[in-house]
């Protein structure tokens, strides 16, 4: 019998849920290991450790916060506050002094340019509001919104290729993913058609120059990011949620919040290595950059789940 590619160690208890909803994106601070997460349900970022398993803080008054990312070369963590329409700007570490700034209506995804300061807010809008889905670029060093770009759909994910210097924008409907020139961060430079429904789920391998993206459909994409030509195409266990790309390993972590698994995957040959159950409603996870490790987010019991990669 093949062992499964993620093997549950230990959970860590996170304060319990005080709104309806629960946790959001994630990301990891590589000098400490420390992981912030978006804990929407308290507006809040929680920080934890996986290496002594215990909950160190939470940072408040970030409201409906949907978002988070960490540049480890700017050594800065970025939130998107969606119930508030700003990003949040702080220092990695305990009781950190929040910048805010506006940006367009319920800011989702993240994604960064540390050489130009330059950071992409993706909003999801409101489909009530004419003209919200657009995409916020904010320039850092002015601590302002320097443009906004107007884009096709509702806004999902968002990714940075620091070699072609191109920020990829997954749209919901029309499925697609557009991309904008930091050079020119005021219009969509081209678009990608993505061939099933929902684009949700992004990342990126720099050495292959791929996109995997994962789609509502139940489907993981795999493009050229040069082209947008679709180089594979396979099936996932529901509908997929946050995505992320392991180079050490040579995988891919798919989330899926129901039935509640991580679908993981070769990247090499976009084979399926299994599926490991969380819990239902997780969906979404975070990656430590040591690449031996998965942590995934538990709103019903409040708790993070760290695994280890065993394949």
């Amino acid at each position: 019998m093949t062992s499964p590619p993620l093997r549950l160690c230990s959970h860590i208890a996170l304060p319990p849920n005080k709104g309806s909803s629960g946790f959001d994106h994630a990301a990891v601070h590589a000098a400490t290991g420390h992981v912030y997460v978006a804990h929407t349900a308290n507006s809040t970022i929680d920080v934890l450790d996986p290496a002594t398993a215990k909950h160190l803080y939470s940072i408040p008054g970030l409201t409906a916060v949907a978002g988070a990312l960490v540049s480890d070369e700017s050594q800065l963590v970025f939130t998107s506050n969606r119930g508030e329409n700003t990003i949040g700007m702080f220092a990695p570490g305990p009781d950190p002094k929040v910048t805010k700034i506006a940006v367009g209506l319920r800011p989702n995804g993240l994604a960064y340019d540390a050489q130009r300061h330059l950071l992409l807010a993706a909003n999801v809008g409101d489909p009530a509001v004419p003209l919200s889905y657009t995409l916020s670029m904010v320039d850092l060093d002015a601590q302002t919104m320097r443009s906004s770009i107007e884009v096709p759909g509702r806004t999902r994910w968002t990714v940075f290729d620091a070699e072609a210097q191109l920020f990829y924008v997954n749209i919901m409907q029309p499925s697609q993913i557009v991309v904008v020139d930091a050079c020119q961060p005021d219009r969509i430079a081209r678009t990608m058609a993505i061939p099933a429904d929902g684009a949700h789920g992004l990342d990126f391998d720099p050495v292959t120059r791929r996109l995997f993206c994962a789609c509502d459909a139940g489907v993981l994409v795999t493009l050229d990011a040069g082209t947008g030509k679709v180089l594979n195409a396979g099936k996932l266990s529901g509908v997929p949620d946050v995505v992320w790309f392991n180079p050490v390993r040579r995988q891919l972590y798919v989330a899926v919040g129901d039935p509640g698994v991580v679908d993981v995957f070769d990247t090499t040959t976009m084979k399926s290595l299994g599926t490991v159950a969380t819990e239902k409603g997780a969906h979404t996870t975070a990656f430590p950059p040591t690449g031996d490790s998965l942590v995934a987010f538990l709103p019903a019991s409040h708790r993070a789940a760290l695994y280890r990669i065993e394949n």
